[in-house]
Formats: C-alpha cells, sequence, structure tokens
C-alpha cells in the first residue's frame, strides 16, 4: 500500500512494538505529528517540557524495560537539545533512536531558519545515523537504525529526515516486515577459553569485576554461579549496580574513585581480575599502569575497540558476557579459595564523614527510602554526591532498577529519566535522588510529570552548594569555594505547589519518614527537600591518577 513519509514512520514504529515515544513538536515535524496524532491510539506521545527532558525520558525507559527508547523533535535548536541525553546515552550503551525532522531537501546547506546539520553534530556521539532526503531510503534507514541500536554494544541512532519526504502527498510503496535480524555475536576461541580456565585453576586470589555489559546481555544468573563456581569475591560499577543483590556475602561494592574499601584493597591484592562488560573508565583505573599490577586481567567485552584502551591486559575475549560465561562454566571445577575469603573480609570498613551538628544524613534517607518500599522499587540519581551515596547505600536487588548517569555524567538527567522509567513501569514505584545542583537544571520537568499524575518521588539533597565539586575544592583547592556555593532562594515547597505537585521540606529523619509516607500516599509528583550538612562528604575517595594507597578516608 502506499503511504506518505509520515506515515511510513509511525508503521515502522509499529513494527517494532513501539508503544511510548516522547518528544516535542515544531516547524519541520509538523507532518511528523499530524501522522502522531492520527495513530495516537496506537501509539503514546508523552510532551515534555523540553527536548533534553524527552531524551532522557526515552533513556529511563530503555534502561527501566529493556525496550528501545524513542525520541521526537524538530530541526535546528529542537535537535540541539537532544544531543546531551543522545550522549549521555551513548556513554551509558543504552538503545535508543532519536528521529530529527529538518528543513526542506532544497534548503539544506543553505543556512535556512532552524537549519542544523545535526547528523554532523551528533557523529561522535551516535552509534550511527542517517540522513533520510528521499522517501524511498526512509523505511530501511529506520529499521537499520532499530536494529544498530540493540546490535552489539547498544546506543543510540539518529535519523534526520527532510520535511518533504514527510509531506502528505508525497506517497511511497509501504509493506510491513518483521525487525531486521541482529548480527551474530563473535564467535568463542576454545583454546582461548581453555586458557582462561587453567588461570582460574592456578589463582587463589580472584576477583570478578563487572560493568553495564553484564545487565545488557542478562546474564545475572550465569554471573552469580561463574563467581561461586570460582569462589571469587565481587565489585563492579556505576553501571552493574544491583547485578548482585546488596547483601550477598561475595559482593565488595562499587569500586573506583569513590567505591568501597574492601573493592579497591582486593583488586589491589588479587592475582587474577576477570572483568566483564566493562571498560576500566578513568573513574575506575585512575592510574591505568597501577591497576591490579598484581594480577592477571582477562577482559571479555563485546565492544573490541575497548580491549586494551585503558589497560593493558592478558587475556582478552571479545564476546558477549552470557555467551562467554555459558561456554566458560563447564570447563570449571569447583574451586575454595577459603583464606582469600577471609582476607579480603576483614577490608571491609564503614567510611563516612563526622558531621556532629547534622540533623539528617545521606545515608539514613537513602535506607529509610529503601526500608519504606519494595524490592521492585526503581531508584533514579542526578549525578553528584547523591548520586555516590546512592550506589554505596541502596539496598539493590536488580539493575534495571538503578537509572543514573555513568559515562557522562549528566547532571539534570534525573528527573526525565524517572519519567520515562514510570511510562514503562506504571507498575512500580519511582523514587528520584537528586541534588540542588542537579535539580535546578531540568526541574522544569515537573510539569510533565504533573500533567500525567506520575507518583515519582523527588529527593533533594540540599545542601545550599555544589556538593562534588565543593568537596574536591575543600580538599584540593585551600578551600577556594569559587561558584560552588549557591545562593538560591528556592523554596521547593512552593515551587512545587505551583507546579500542582506535593512539596516537603524536612530537618531530621523523623520528618523524613513521615513525609516519605505521605508521598507514597499520593497519586502525583512528591518532592521532599532534605537539608543535609555541606561538610557531608563523599567516602572513601582517590584522586585522579591515584591508587590504593591515596585513598582518602576522612
Amino acid at each position: 500500500m502506499k503511504l506518505n513519509g509520515s506515515q511510513i514512520i509511525m508503521e515502522i514504529l509499529r513494527e517494532h512494538g513501539v508503544d511510548t515515544i516522547f518528544g516535542y513538536p515544531g516547524g519541520t515535524a509538523l507532518n511528523v505529528y499530524d501522522s502522531i496524532y492520527d495513530y495516537q491510539d496506537k501509539i503514546h506521545h508523552v510532551l515534555t517540557a523540553h527536548e533534553q527532558g524527552a531524551s532522557h525520558a526515552a533513556d529511563g525507559y530503555a534502561r527501566a524495560t529493556g525496550k528501545t527508547g524513542v525520541v521526537f523533535a524538530t530541526s535546528g535548536p529542537g535537535a540541539t537539545n537532544l544531543v546531551t541525553g543522545i550522549a549521555t546515552a551513548f556513554l551509558d550503551s543504552v538503545p535508543m533512536v532519536a528521529i530529527t525532522c529538518n528543513v526542506n531537501d532544497e534548503a539544506i546547506g543553505r543556512d535556512a531558519f532552524q537549519e542544523v546539520s545535526i547528523t554532523g553534530v551528533t557523529l561522535p556521539i551516535t552509534k550511527h545515523n542517517f540522513f533520510v532526503n528521499k522517501i524511498e531510503n526512509l523505511a530501511d534507514s529506520l529499521r537499520n537504525a532499530f536494529r544498530i541500536a540493540n546490535e552489539g554494544r547498544k546506543g543510540p541512532v539518529l535519523v534526520d529526515i527532510t520535511k518533504d519526504v514527510t509531506a502528505p502527498n508525497n506517497l511511497y510503496e509501504y509493506t510491513a516486515q518483521p525487525p531486521l535480524p541482529k548480527k551474530p555475536h563473535p564467535a568463542l576461541d576454545e583454546k582461548k577459553l581453555d586458557e582462561i580456565a587453567e588461570a582460574i585453576a592456578l589463582s587463589k586470589r580472584p576477583v570478578v569485576y563487572f560493568g553495564g555489559g553484564v545487565a545488557s546481555s542478562q546474564a545475572k544468573e550465569e554471573l552469580n554461579a561463574f563467581i561461586e563456581r570460582i569462589d571469587a569475591v565481587a565489585t563492579y560499577t556505576l553501571m552493574g549496580a544491583g547485578v548482585l543483590k546488596h547483601d550477598d556475602p561475595r559482593n565488595l561494592g562499587l569500586i573506583g574513585m569513590h567505591g568501597s574499601m574492601a573493592a579497591n584493597q582486593a583488586i589491589d591484592q588479587a592475582d587474577l581480575v576477570i572483568a566483564l562488560g566493562t571498560r576500566f573508565s578513568d573513574r575506575v583505573a585512575l592510574n591505568p599502569n597501577r591497576f591490579a599490577q598484581r594480577a592477571a586481567i582477562v577482559h571479555v567485552d563485546i565492544d573490541e575497540s575497548e580491549i586494551n584502551k585503558n589497560v593493558l591486559i592478558n587475556f582478552d575475549v571479545v564476546a558477549d558476557v552470557k555467551d562467554f560465561l555459558t561456554a566458560l562454566l563447564p570447563k570449571l571445577e569447583q574451586k575454595r579459595n577459603d583464606a582469600w575469603i577471609k582476607h579480603v573480609s576483614s577490608f571491609r570498613k564503614f567510611v563516612e564523614t563526622d558531621v556532629k551538628e547534622a540533623t539528617i544524613r545521606p545515608k539514613d534517607i537513602i535506607e529509610a527510602a529503601c526500608d519504606l518500599t519494595d524490592k521492585e522499587t526503581i531508584y533514579v540519581t542526578d549525578v553528584g554526591q547523591h548520586q555516590m551515596w546512592a550506589a554505596q547505600y541502596l539496598k539493590h536487588e536488580k539493575a534495571e532498577n538503578f537509572l543514573t548517569s555513568g559515562g557522562l555524567g549528566t547532571m539534570g538527567y534525573g528527573y526525565g529519566a524517572a519519567i520515562g522509567a514510570q511510562f514503562g513501569k506504571p507498575e512500580k514505584r519511582v523514587i528520584h535522588f537528586t541534588g540542588d545542583g542537579s535539580f535546578h537544571m531540568n526541574l522544569n520537568e515537573a510539569c510533565t510529570a504533573v500533567s500525567n499524575r506520575l507518583p515519582i518521588i523527588t529527593i533533594i539533597f540540599d545542601n545550599k552548594v555544589l556538593g562534588m565539586v565543593y568537596q574536591w575544592q575543600t580538599v584540593f583547592y585551600n578551600k577556594h569555594y569559587s561558584q560552588t556555593i549557591l545562593q538560591r532562594q528556592t523554596d521547593y515547597v512552593q515551587l512545587a505547589k505551583g507546579f500542582g505537585a506535593k512539596g516537603f521540606e524536612v530537618n531530621t529523619i523523623e520528618q523524613f519518614k513521615d513525609a516519605f509516607t505521605q508521598a507514597l500516599k499520593e497519586d502525583g509528583p512528591v518532592w521532599i527537600a532534605c537539608n543535609i550538612a555541606k561538610e557531608e562528604r563523599v567516602l572513601p575517595m582517590i584522586p585522579n591518577g591515584g591508587t590504593i594507597e591515596d585513598m582518602i578516608t576522612n
């Protein structure tokens, strides 16, 4: 049957099971939005306050559901407003398809009103992008966008479409098709698997270090079986939080700059490190030349470009983590490393700032939120001190229930992502942790949450400073607080009311528990501003370029 370009876009979305999209209309997107109107009984469009919020919402939807997030924007500023969200998804390997509408093909390159080469802008932050100026290329480009976004190491793909392609009178033959098959995972080398199995058999001090690739490949069960089989301890990156249960005795917690003392010391003393679906980022391997310097390193990642990029390794495997563990497990005998497990347990030590005047502590807030909700609760963070406290103190149960910007570190990510997660999982409670610095960046999305009656609870760690930068200035810059002490007079209770939400301000943990209990009964968004001390720090901390010897614990 013959359809116009706008209708073809909607039909391709239906082919791929898309039922929710996020976006913001504009001049060059009007044809597409006319079709969105016609398809509103089949595909739900969520109007956000800003395109950046829409891109973060698509990201949060994807992380919470495992589906592909979809975001729409018009040309020029509409498209460029997506950039931060696309980059966030790219650094954290989140499948997303961004569809932008550009000016007519004849106006391309002429600096037309709201014309931007968004494919040029996003080339470094997408897995691939497409510029479509002929309707005959539209369907194939969109189908390939969904395939590429979900193939291998997942990530965002952008499709930019000129307005004339979407015009009502521009018709082309459309035939429904199933989604394109993804390329098969890389084949495993049996000889290399045997070598790794032998290295594991000979090791006395093994540590498993994993990241988001384990969650992406849905290898949680295989990982747990592997850790137990080789009698190892385990540590993880932000993207791996929730894969192991918080109370698993083998779980050493977060690794790296703000990781636990036990995790960092175990890596330093290990004789074998098995790195699964992770990339040895500079927040983990702060001094690459001295990272796990006593250990042989096995690195398994589906992205070949990550092998030997940051840390030189001994055994490289380009593969899907689930495939690797499934193939390796039968080659391994049950091990016992009692001495190592006992030794590592001596590293466990809780580190927290001693703030005598504090009446409400970050750890207590996070633990209370966990205790008052169930194990299916989705926790979303912005970026900064509160993010690290959440990673440290949340009672993690599932990786898909912890959403945060790890690679790009995007302040302002949280509210949009929480909105996307709530649309994707309406049956679950969504808790949004943020700082007063991060929250001011995209709090405009409160109108989206209110308009859609989303029961998102936002917990604001309000210390009147840009907490993480303030902490660094305290430790490393002689307390030169350049532009980190906020002079804002925001009244969160009144501002929430102005948006149509419910607001609380609390100063003690008892007040927080009361406010949070009331918030759980609301059917719309709630903000709880917690007045914490600016002296609170994220500890431990290893400076950039440092090692375990440089760890700061007070």
